[in-house]
């Protein structure tokens, strides 16, 4: 079973990364903040998954897009790509009920977060 900390793993690299400094591409656009991530459920759970985080998508201010796409290589994989307006408002997401929520339900059927990566949008619809 995982420990409540690596659940959070990818959630967290967001607010973590609030308080490094900025990338040098950041300079250019210092208020975007992103996410995009690798998820993997258990085996014949993707679906599941999938489903808690749907739940909670709901109200999350400052989040300008919040994508949850399956995986077309691997059958348990989901990716999740985060646009929000600022690295501030990432981490008071993190304090949401629903969130909290979701990750609680979500914890037993998580098997891990393989790969994450911090982004500077500049552009997009």
């Amino acid at each position: 079973m995982h420990d409540r900390r690596e659940i959070l793993t990818f959630a967290t690299a967001g607010m973590a990364a609030s308080v490094l400094p900025l990338p040098v591409a950041a300079a250019d656009n210092p208020s975007k903040f992103g996410l995009i991530g690798q998820m993997l459920a258990k085996p014949g759970k993707r679906d599941e998954l999938v489903g808690y985080l749907k739940d909670a998508i709901g109200a999350m201010p400052g989040c300008l897009s919040y994508v949850v796409a399956l995986d077309t290589g691997n059958a348990d994989a989901i990716w999740i790509t985060e646009v929000w307006d600022s690295r501030e408002s990432h981490a008071a997401s993190l304090k949401l009920p629903a969130v909290h929520a979701a990750i609680e339900k979500a914890r037993p059927i998580i098997a891990g977060f393989p790969q994450h990566f911090e982004t500077v949008p500049v552009a997009g619809v």
